[in-house]
């Protein structure tokens, strides 16, 4: 990680170290780029996304234990070698895309992180939790999940949401059902976080009316 996504956060033993190392080489493999610090189209995006997430973990949790920063970087790991398209279209469809979505990254991630490239051994309790908080097992219940999902959700609405409503073609009631979903997955401190942001004057009056009622 870069300085500035882990200032704010606790030092990660060598071992997890090495995981997000690993994580992040896989994140750089994917196809699709977006303007990077090397100039435009130079940066995959996952790798972005990666760390977008780690940053806004940092303002979420920063006492985040090593297992939620690795679950945190590893969201969508690989995700681009299963795309939204090679599903059915519709709610139906998308469900089941994030299901597997989730089940497949999480499967992965569990492997990279038992395989001899990781040194010392990160514990197998360690690996089964990273792998359950990728799924977003116990979302009502555990805090760890709770806040990876405040993460997330941080991270659409600072870095996607504006091109998502660009690109959905949605009109303007369902992007407002959207958001109101959107704020039903947060905790209070992850809304707090969200009213803060320094958003378009689009998102901001779309959030206001998903507020209203």
């Amino acid at each position: 990680m870069s300085s500035d996504d882990s200032e704010r956060l606790p030092p990660l033993p060598p071992q997890y170290q090495r995981a997000i190392e690993l994580i992040d080489s896989a994140h750089a493999e994917d196809p699709n780029l977006v303007d990077g610090p090397d100039g435009p189209k130079t940066l995959a995006y996952e790798l972005h996304y990666a760390r977008k997430m780690t940053r806004w973990l940092a303002r979420r949790r920063p006492d985040a234990s090593p297992v939620l920063q690795v679950a945190c970087r590893a969201q969508h790991f690989r995700r681009w070698e299963l795309p939204r398209s090679s599903f059915p279209t519709g709610r139906a469809g998308y469900l089941t895309w994030r299901a597997k979505q989730k089940s497949l990254a999480a499967s992965r991630v569990a492997e990279l992180l038992a395989s001899p490239s990781v040194e010392p051994a990160i514990p197998q309790e360690d690996r089964d939790r990273v792998a359950a908080l990728i799924r977003k097992e116990a979302l009502a219940t555990n805090e760890e999940t709770q806040a990876l999902e405040d993460v997330a959700c941080l991270v659409f609405l600072d870095d996607q949401f504006d091109d998502f409503e660009r690109r959905a073609g949605l009109d303007e009631d369902k992007m407002v059902g959207i958001l109101r979903k959107t704020w039903g997955k947060m905790s209070e401190p992850g809304r707090q976080l969200a009213l803060a942001m320094d958003l378009s004057d689009r998102a901001t009056a779309l959030i206001g009316k998903a507020l209203e009622s």
